[in-house]
């Protein structure tokens, strides 16, 4: 990691990773209680996964194109470069919401993506806290939350991790984890790809890529008035995201945002399935204006290496 470029950004930008707290709530939706597990948490280097990251659409789900689709609500268009999330079909059921708890008994939230049958693709960040280094002692996956409803909550198991945030606290290169989950949600919701793209490749394909995350500025005041339960509880949509770049380690892109997204999957579509290319996981904001300067992802090829053929 470069300091002397993050030193510099410091001065006038301030760099911030996106989970966001939350106050103690209750789902609408009725779920089966699930006994409480203490995850474990393993360094990558003991992770070798399996598969060839490709993929899985449950036979019977369906397949949307569009993620409004909904026979609930109608959402007007225009409002928001951000759609609704409010597809129950593939591919937009395979993300999902993280909800963790401290050590110190808070909670908060993030986004992750199936990845496999039982396992969850997310920012390390958001199961440890990269300014203490303490470990989350609940973390939870609640697939496709539309406005708070959801069918199934999982709990994770194990963490595999690629920085536990000792060697410094700055955002990392390194900033994911891999939750192995206690249900193999990914049979019933489907799971996404995932292929490390030359980011000379990605950057090339301008406004080619997707973004999905439970960010904490959506649904906005425009849209709040067909939500009842408030910020954070319905994904958003953006088309014609970009990799604009590549900076010590970290992919640079232009997608919206904000606390919540942490761990949001940027996708493109691959010979007409969806993968992801990157991991969201933070953004540079100017201290004057507030502002975003520029958000950085993980790189794909980063992951693959400390878990593929250990």
């Amino acid at each position: 990691m470069n300091r002397k470029f993050f030193a510099l950004l410091l001065t006038g930008f301030l760099i911030v990773t996106t989970f966001s707290y939350w106050s103690s709530v209750q789902a609408e939706t009725q779920v089966k209680p699930q006994q409480s597990i203490t995850p474990k948490f393993i360094s990558s280097q003991k992770l070798n996964l399996e598969g060839d990251g490709k993929p899985f659409i449950p036979p019977g789900l369906g397949r949307g194109a569009k993620p409004e689709e909904s026979d609930s609500r109608g959402i007007p268009t225009g409002i928001d470069n951000r759609t609704p999330m409010l597809s129950h079909k593939y591919p937009w059921s395979a993300i999902g919401r993280i909800k963790g708890t401290t050590g110190d008994g808070s909670g908060y939230y993030c986004t992750g993506t199936l990845i496999a049958a039982n396992l969850v693709l997310t920012n390390a960040h958001c199961v440890i806290d990269h300014e203490t280094g303490k470990l989350s002692t609940k973390i939870q996956f609640l697939p496709n939350v539309i406005d708070r409803h959801y069918e199934d909550i999982a709990e994770a198991e194990e963490v595999y991790y690629g920085t536990d945030f000792k060697e410094s606290k700055e955002l990392s290169p390194n900033d994911w984890a891999i939750l192995k989950i206690n249900q193999p949600l990914g049979r019933k919701y489907g799971y996404l790809g995932w292929k490390s793209i030359p980011s000379a490749t990605l950057v090339r394909n301008q406004k080619a890529f997707y973004f999905v995350g439970y960010s904490g500025d959506f649904p906005n005041d425009n849209y709040q008035k067909y939500f009842s339960a408030g910020a954070g509880w319905t994904a958003s949509y953006e088309a014609g995201c970009s990799i604009v770049g590549e900076k010590d380690g970290f992919l640079l892109h232009d997608c919206a945002t904000a606390a919540g997204s942490s761990g949001s999957p940027i996708v493109g579509v691959i010979g007409g399935d969806p993968y992801i290319v990157a991991l969201n996981n933070g953004e540079a904001k100017n201290l004057q204006t507030g502002q975003d300067i520029i958000n950085f992802a993980v790189k794909i090829s980063t992951i693959e290496e400390a878990t593929r053929g250990n």
